[in-house]
């Protein structure tokens, strides 16, 4: 016979007949025990004839779990005896217990007020938990309060779960302190000081009587500090247990959690990620019939590009191959003058309010993904990657804590869309994926500094980044923006909020040089209005699909069949500044940008559909920056209007898959075309369900053309044969511009004088007869009045002309004079820079019929 072990469940002493012993000479007490029996007979008759298991108690009952090894005994001994003894069939036999105990556990995010301190979610993934910040900028913030009930009178030891975020890099004094108040009292330790990572700190005894009590969160600094979680005990001589891990066992028996999540659904497609791509994915899935779950761990939408981070919308939308596409995204992005925008720019009410007109989107704000449930469903090779048999995973549902209440959910639905950035939700169910080791970008937490009319103090902070003026460059038009960023090659995953901190270090420290050190006699009125706690990564991991899209296939203009999603951001890739990467060289705070400007950044480059679905999750979609390219091709696809179309695409998509019962792949293989077609439907068609018809709402907006919303003058709606500068033949340096209103087509362009450009315009026109020529214009003190234009028929010079772009009276078009041209020979106008008495300004030409 074989060695086995036996293990049993929890038994409450209480319970049993030795229960009512153990009552005559302690308080109430329940056991939970382990034991281990080596036996040589199945039926194991000594366990059984010792140990009838008794049932549990229900969920809830308060009662001090006593760890043993065995309790039959337990009533014999003295509260600390730990012995072992041999029973035939029984081993390692030990005994431990503890007396009964109240506990009172408050999430500090369920505080009933929490005052001036703020909620973060990003680092749930690390260290386990939600918790509040006291970001007030050297100002301590007004105080966290709540309510709770004690049942027992006597001694309670309090325990704060907190951390000194600046000990990781051995800085003092500690910035984040802290203050716990119970019922109005301090409690005599400061919390914030003790541990550089996650932990419990002891805050002393105190005495409660039973009822309600209030407590406090007291920040005393307002750099920062940091509270999880409190947890009060009349056992004070226990100390509570690391929780590290979301939802761990102790935290969830704490907050009475059951088991197994509450479960959500089904819905047709779950989008985890409620920045651009997660909404413009959720709101185009909804509009062509899905029922969409929209999860955000925030309590806004946007990411980036919401009010907590304030990055502008780049990337130029609606052009391309498919035109249509960007329209929804046109709804809700901001229109932000700089970055960091202000607040009100970037429209967070707005961006709800758009996804909550829609009757198919389940919005869950505030609720944080820290798991899948995934299973492999089929084997068999990819051609597209290799020919090797591989496991295809696929997602069932998703798990989410509720960052407000503590709440277990699951989440579950046919398909998934990961737009979490960071590629969460693939990695964890196993897709295949790849991150850079080097050159990877950081993450930026940008700011924003004022000037009152008195002078205004700052705190000294000895704590930060030892900086003066010239370590940094001078945060000009009162903001520090988006170069203000670190964390190159540092994990960008499990170092999140070490990387966020020093960018933290690294603001107040220039802040602090700007008040308290060599620019204190320039800034005496200078203020900090705005920091973003909030961290803006670039960069981490992504999901490989069917099509990795490189830099190459951009540059080359590669055409792939399913190329949908313009892309026009130049190739742009951050790396530390040397200039300022010396003081701080393991780490340094300022970047700047490399780009390869190869990139059509009229038309776009039509990024591949089959960039936007796993290669080995059979039903998960990506959108966002985790998307399936290199890092390289990673610098052109990631700012914010070009993610949210690759919502649009993936939510149309989606609607096909339920359509027709199939995944992601299956779009490209069999239902391309259909995909295509939906695509070119406006951004507001709509239809109830996936079966249903498509209709289209009179405010659809107008189709733009391939190289965008035309934002000038449309040229077919002027009179005659006009010709915009885009068909200007240009040699010499012409300089793009869109500042001054009135012009013609998307841009007009200027040059200096004497720099030997010129600008080519020919046509053949309709008719033989007389014609004007119109030269469109916008007039600035800085344009010339000597400007040479050439009129040339066949290639012989016809007129030799100057005029003056100078004169505020030639706000319009300038009349060049009056032609008698044929119809069956070109006409060619040229402008030139020669001698033209300041800059020349290009824009359209037209030949205007003249009727006798």
């Amino acid at each position: 016979m074989g060695t086995q072990t036996c293990v049993t469940n929890s038994i409450i002493l209480r319970s049993s007949p030795l229960g009512r012993i153990w009552r005559a000479f302690s308080p109430p007490t329940s056991i939970n025990f382990r034991y281990e029996v080596i036996r040589t007979d199945p039926a194991c008759p000594h366990l059984q004839h010792l140990l009838p298991p008794p049932p549990l108690p229900p969920l809830g009952t308060p009662t001090m779990k006593l760890r043993s090894q065995f309790a039959f005994f337990a009533i014999f001994l003295p509260l600390t005896t730990l012995f072992n003894f041999a029973v035939p069939g029984i081993t390692n036999f030990s005994v431990t217990q503890t007396v009964h105990a109240e506990e009172i556990f408050i999430e500090a995010e369920s505080f009933e007020d929490r005052g001036g301190w703020k909620l973060d979610t990003q680092f749930i993934e690390q260290m386990g938990s939600p918790y509040l910040i006291a970001h007030g900028l050297g100002q301590p913030v007004v105080d966290a309060q709540t309510s709770f009930q004690s049942t027992e009178n006597g001694q309670y030891r309090v325990w704060a779960r907190t951390i000194d975020w600046v000990a990781r890099w051995g800085a003092t004094p500690s910035p984040g302190k802290f203050n716990i108040e119970i019922d109005g009292k301090p409690l005599d330790a400061t919390f914030g000081t003790q541990s550089k990572d996650w932990a419990w700190q002891d805050g002393g005894i105190i005495d409660l009587e039973p009822g309600q009590h209030r407590i406090a969160l007291k920040d005393l600094t307002g750099f920062d500090g940091r509270c999880d979680c409190l947890y009060l005990t009349t056992n004070i001589r226990a100390t509570p247990p690391a929780v590290d891990d979301v939802l761990s066992p102790w935290r969830r028996s704490q907050l009475g959690l059951p088991e197994t999540p509450v479960e959500k659904g089904p819905y047709d497609l779950v989008v985890v990620g409620g920045g651009y791509s997660g909404m413009g994915a959720a709101l185009s899935a909804a509009r062509m019939g899905c029922k969409v779950a929209l999860i955000q761990d925030r309590g806004v939408l946007g990411g980036n590009g919401s009010s907590e981070v304030r990055v502008w919308a780049m990337g130029n939308i609606r052009r391309g191959k498919f035109p249509r596409i960007g329209e929804i995204i046109e709804e809700f992005c901001d229109h932000a003058k700089k970055s960091p925008g202000t607040y009100e720019e970037f429209g967070d009410d707005t961006k709800e309010l758009i996804v909550l007109a829609e009757k198919n989107i389940d919005l869950m704000l505030n609720h944080f993904a820290y798991a899948v449930d995934a299973t492999d469903v089929v084997t068999h090779p990819n051609p597209a990657i290799d020919q090797v048999a591989k496991p295809t995973r696929h997602v069932n549902g998703v798990r989410l804590l509720n960052t407000m209440t503590g709440e277990d959910l699951k989440v579950v639905g046919d398909l998934f869309v990961d737009a979490t950035g960071h590629g969460w939700i693939g990695a964890w169910a196993g897709a295949d994926l790849d991150i850079t080791d080097k050159g990877r970008m950081g993450m930026s937490n940008m700011w924003a500094w004022d000037e009152a009319e008195q002078t205004q103090s700052f705190p000294e902070t000895p704590w930060a980044l030892d900086l003066n003026m010239a370590d940094f460059p001078y945060p000009r038009d009162h903001h520090g923006q988006w170069f203000w960023e670190s964390g190159f090659d540092k994990d960008p995953l499990g170092g999140a909020e070490a990387i966020r901190d020093w960018n933290l270090r690294a603001v107040y420290g220039a802040f602090n040089a700007m008040k308290n050190r060599d620019g204190s006699e320039d800034h005496k009125n200078a203020m900090l209005t705005w920091v973003a706690y909030i961290g803006g990564p670039r960069e981490s991991n992504r999901l490989m699909g069917d099509v990795v899209l490189n830099q190459d296939d951009v540059i080359a203009k590669r055409d792939f069949p399913d190329g949908c999603v313009p892309s026009t951001w130049s190739i742009d890739l951050h790396y530390p500044k040397e200039q300022y990467a010396q003081k701080f060289a393991d780490n340094p705070f300022i970047s700047h940008a490399v780009h390869d400007r190869r990139v059509d950044r009229m038309y776009g480059y039509p990024v591949p559909y089959r960039c936007f679905y796993s290669r080995n999750v059979d039903n998960l979609f990506m959108a966002g920056r985790c998307i399936s390219v290199t890092h390289e091709a990673l610098g052109t696809v990631r700012v914010m209007k070009t993610c949210g179309m690759m919502g649009e695409v993936v939510g149309k998509a989606a609607s096909i898959c339920e359509k027709h019962d199939c995944q992601p792949r299956d779009v490209y293989e069999a239902h391309l075309d259909e995909l295509l077609d939906l695509l070119r439907l406006p951004g507001k068609a709509r239809r109830v369900t996936v079966d249903s018809e498509i209709t289209i709402p009179e405010d659809a907006m107008k189709e733009a053309g391939p190289l965008g919303p035309m934002p000038g003058i449309d040229p077919a709606k002027l009179p005659g044969t006009v010709l915009d500068d885009h068909r200007a033949q240009l040699q010499g340096k012409w300089n793009k511009q869109t500042g001054l209103a009135g012009y013609v087509g998307y841009l007009y362009r200027y040059a200096s004088p004497n720099k030997l450009a010129t600008a080519t315009f020919e046509t053949q026109l309709p008719n033989a007869q007389k014609y004007c020529l119109m030269i469109y214009n916008r007039p600035h003190p800085n344009r010339g009045n000597t400007v040479p234009v050439t009129v040339k028929v066949g290639g012989s010079t016809l007129a030799k002309l100057k005029i003056n772009q100078r004169d505020e009276g030639a706000d319009g078009p300038i009349n060049a004079g009056t032609f008698e041209l044929p119809s069956d020979q070109p006409i060619t106008v040229v402008i030139s820079t020669e001698s033209a008495g300041g800059n020349v300004h290009l824009d359209a030409i037209s030949w205007e019929p003249v009727n006798d």
